[in-house]
């Protein structure tokens, strides 16, 4: 008996030394549990991003990286920090909670703009973790921030010193969550879109204040057909947490309620744990690639409707001139030929605010094909040759496939236009007859150009159908704003070519866009622009 005892003491010595090891010079705060800040340190802090340190790296540790998304509110602070406590080694009898992300101070405001990683490491876990954790998605602060997020966390895929491996992706909601709203639907597919096909089996969900099984939340994310990891009755892959297990209950009578929640997380981190020692992560370097071609198939799209409109400009121009080129023939007054017509130019323009700009205030443009190659989209980067629509120095969107050096980043974008252009037999000679063919007349020259312009329109129309088609391929979620805009119009255009097939395939990638979702959509970009 007396040798149990002191073993039960030994233990205690031990867990004591370790936890003074680990957060002893810590500041905190006495209650019925003690709260302690830890201490870290900040290694990279800038706008998009800060990474914090906690501990000391074992390279002989396994690691595994989450990222954790969710409504502001939500609690995904609380989850951080749940797990840091968990990996410390902390029992419910220490009657200790550990903030690596200090809670009070973030309760009623977003922390930090910046997408923040925590890297921790301590002596008593078996493994080490990284935490990316995301300022709320869909916050009031609007879609400016939700672009901001997107493009910091492309910034820490991509970087020497970033993350390059992300072994699950961890949707936080509520367990008083009876369906999915079209906010919380916006901040899944807004991540979502970050990724390629083929990672939902590393996406799972974490319900928050659920200390019993929430079964209205897992039939809400059934019914939403959110991609996620499924277990072998094909049910969504869940882990509860109950967050009051770092309240301060100051009432020895409600012991059994704090030692459930203790409980509670002990069982969850534990399975949680499995989930990822089982699945393989995604490479985040070939995401990277992914969301680069979808970023160049994305400006190809907007590109080409350009090209499209300004196509149809010139056509008009064309006609009006054979119109008026024949009434004068048929007057037989050639010698005093003289029209008007809707001459097709491009002026570069102000950018102006649309609810499918996504914030954006600046487009890349080609000035020698004087097209716009990236826009919307286009908003941090300042050296142009790292502009994801360029490769190996050249832009994959303009024309010319011009250097980058040819293009400029500027608060301005080209816009065709027509004006009022009188035009004499003098000029159309000039323009249409050459010298090595004088037989041909100036209306049948006209009418080659207009068959030339038709077919390029349909090159142009088929172009913007494959990258659409291309583009769904190799997104996650099918409904992108980015593509759900252009599709009424694309529609338009190869119901004009007359091939069926492609206008089928069409509506077939239309209807299997969320409506509601669409229209929520354009509610919150439009508030933006006002």
């Amino acid at each position: 008996m007396a040798e149990t005892q002191y073993s039960s003491q030994n233990e205690d010595n031990s867990r004591e030394e370790r936890l003074n090891e680990s957060i002893g010079n810590s500041r905190s705060e006495e209650g019925f549990i003690t709260r302690y800040i830890l201490n870290t340190r900040t290694v990279t802090e800038g706008e998009r991003l800060k990474r914090v340190v906690f501990g000391k790296k074992d390279e002989n540790k396994p690691h595994k990286t989450i990222l954790i998304v969710g409504e502001t509110g939500t609690g995904k602070s609380t989850i951080i920090n749940a797990m840091v406590t968990y990996m410390l080694g902390v029992g419910s009898e220490d009657r200790i909670w550990c903030e690596i992300i200090e809670t009070k101070e973030n309760q009623t405001y977003s922390q930090t703009n910046a997408v923040t990683v925590y890297d921790v490491f301590t002596k008593h876990s078996p493994f080490s973790l990284t935490f990316i954790d995301t300022p709320g998605f869909g916050s009031t602060e609007g879609i400016n921030k939700d672009i901001k997020i997107a493009e910091s966390l492309l910034e820490l895929f991509r970087s020497e010193d970033g993350v390059s491996e992300i072994d699950a992706v961890c949707f936080v909601v509520t367990s008083l969550t009876s369906r999915c709203t079209e906010r919380q639907r916006y901040v899944f597919n807004a991540v979502l879109s970050l990724f390629g096909r083929d990672v939902d089996k590393n996406i799972v969900v974490f319900i928050t204040h659920a200390s019993r099984k929430p079964n209205n939340a897992i039939k809400a994310i059934k019914e939403s057909k959110i991609p996620c990891a499924q277990d072998d009755r094909g049910e969504p892959v869940y882990f509860r947490f109950d967050n009051s297990h770092c309240e301060d209950f100051n009432d020895e009578g409600l012991f059994g309620d704090y030692q459930a929640s203790w409980d509670l997380l002990k069982t969850t981190m534990e399975n949680f744990l499995t989930f990822l020692n089982e699945i393989k992560p995604i490479n985040m370097k070939l995401t990277v690639a992914v969301l680069r071609s979808r970023k160049q198939l994305t400006s190809s799209i907007f590109n080409l409707k350009d090209k499209i409109k300004y196509n149809e400009l010139k056509q008009r121009e064309l006609e009006q001139t054979k119109e008026a080129l024949q009434k004068h023939e048929r007057e037989k007054d050639n010698n005093n030929f003289e029209c008007t017509v809707d001459e097709a130019y491009k002026e570069k323009v102000p950018i102006e605010y649309r609810w499918w700009h996504f914030g954006s205030k600046e487009a890349t443009c080609c000035t020698v094909c004087e097209e716009n190659c990236h826009y919307p989209g286009c908003w941090w980067v300042r050296d142009l040759s790292w502009c994801s629509v360029m490769s190996g120095g050249n832009c994959t969107v303009c024309t010319g496939r011009c250097h980058y050096t040819k293009h400029v980043k500027e608060g301005k974008i080209y816009q065709g236009k027509t004006r009022k252009v009188r035009k004499t037999m003098e000029d159309l000679k000039q323009k249409y007859e050459t010298k090595s063919d004088k037989t041909k007349s100036l209306i049948i020259r006209l009418e080659d150009e207009i068959a030339e312009q038709e077919n390029e329109k349909i090159r142009l129309v088929e172009e913007c159908y494959q990258c659409v088609v291309k583009l769904e391929e190799i997104a996650l979620n099918t409904d992108s704003v980015y593509t759900l805009h252009h599709l009424d119009f694309l529609i338009e255009k190869v119901k004009e070519t007359g091939n069926t097939d492609r206008v089928q395939r069409l509506e077939e990638i239309k209807e299997r866009a969320d409506d509601k979702q669409l229209a929520q959509a354009r509610q919150w970009f439009s508030a933006m622009c006002h």
